[in-house]
């Protein structure tokens, strides 16, 4: 795949642009966005993302078109899951919700340029080193094992502080309480940090993690680097509006843990099938390309990613669906035996919820969870 230098420069400068527009028009003024400001930028910037796909279409042909589709999919269902640490960070901290946009829209530009840094390594590794697609193959395969054996992350975790960020509470002068959406503040004199940056470096920090999980798994689908880059970036700009979007519904996603292991699974044993095709090393078959089992193309790769998908995502709201039928059922049963039956076998959506607090009705969905990924 050729690529002009200014098709780099332009790419680049509409996604830096993006970013400008998000900081300018949307996070300048501290606000918590509704859910129909978070629909219509999300759709927005999905939008984009197709129009560019089938510009890459247009410019290179079908199969690079698929390879990006392939790509923007897997990252974006790993975007999905990393929300999940981003609502237990917010959560730790305490981030007011007008401020919460301000701290994603940071934590995606650290993690852009992150991932940038962490693909041009992986390419010239690539370029140099026909092992790596075994490592990387590896990377999936335990990643997906981990994440298949823990389901994710329970509802009762909290989340873990690691090593940087207990360093900067020791080291760093820090305030108890947020000052506007202001990063540092000045008291008798001093400098300190706020929670706000103190969150910013949590999220920082977990980016690191992320990208563990999503460079090598689009390296599996594609070897192109501005795809990669591309798919990458598109990915993690709609994120903070996703993140307002789906906020209440992130706990039905209860198999979406089990959907992302299946996925980079399947991109681990693609990797290595690769790897094989491109063997070099003296004790695998002596040097020589093993070469008995088939690559998968990269239409199958596409068609397994979303039918994954959209079956977990079926599974998630049925179960969670079926659980809050059990709850009301026990709690009517419970409440007037008698009732029983008339509760038993209407639509979930006609049954009456009981008098308690919404904190009690949320524990029938949040009991469907079982559990989110560790990081």
């Amino acid at each position: 795949m050729d690529v002009p230098f200014w098709v780099w420069a332009l790419t680049v400068g509409v996604i830096v642009g993006m970013l400008v527009f998000d900081l300018v028009g949307h996070v300048r003024t501290p606000h918590a966005p509704t859910l129909r400001e978070s629909a219509i930028w999300s759709a927005v910037y999905v939008g984009i993302a197709i129009v560019f796909g089938f510009l890459v279409w247009w410019g290179w042909g079908a199969g690079f078109a698929g390879e990006y589709f392939a790509g923007y999919v897997t990252e974006k269902s790993l975007s999905v899951d990393n929300l999940f640490v981003f609502v237990l960070i917010m959560a730790a901290f305490g981030v007011p919700r007008e401020l919460q946009q301000k701290v994603l829209l940071f934590g995606i530009t650290f993690a852009l340029v992150l991932r940038t840094v962490f693909i041009l390594v992986g390419a010239a590794a690539i370029a140099n080193f026909s092992w790596v697609f075994y490592l990387f193959g590896a990377i999936l395969i335990y990643t997906a094992w981990v994440q298949a054996r823990s389901g994710g992350h329970s509802d009762e975790e909290d989340f873990k502080e690691n090593a940087v960020l207990r360093f900067a509470r020791k080291r760093l002068r820090t305030t108890d309480e947020y000052h506007s959406d202001r990063m540092t503040v000045r008291l008798d004199g001093k400098r300190f940090l706020t929670p706000l940056a103190i969150t910013l470096i949590a999220i920082g920090t977990a980016d690191v993690i992320f990208a563990v999980d999503s460079i090598p798994a689009i390296f599996g689908l594609t070897q192109e680097t501005y795809l990669v880059f591309a798919a990458n970036a598109f990915s993690l700009l709609g994120l903070r509006q996703l993140f307002f979007l789906i906020d209440g519904l992130l706990d039905r996603l209860v198999y979406l843990a089990y959907g992302l292991a299946v996925i980079l699974g399947f991109i681990g044993v693609k990797l290595v099938i690769h790897a094989l095709h491109k063997n070099e090393l003296p004790f695998v078959n002596g040097g020589e390309a093993v070469t008995v089992i088939p690559e998968v193309p990269i239409t199958i790769s596409l068609l397994v990613i979303l039918a994954t998908l959209v079956v977990t995502t079926v599974a998630s709201l049925w179960r969670v669906r079926r659980d809050r039928r059990e709850h009301v059922v026990a709690e009517a049963a419970a409440a007037d035996p008698t009732a029983l039956s008339a509760v038993d076998g209407a639509p979930v959506d006609d049954v009456p919820m009981s008098s308690g607090s919404d904190a009690e009705r949320a524990g029938s969905v949040s009991a469907a969870n079982p559990g989110r990924r560790e990081h």
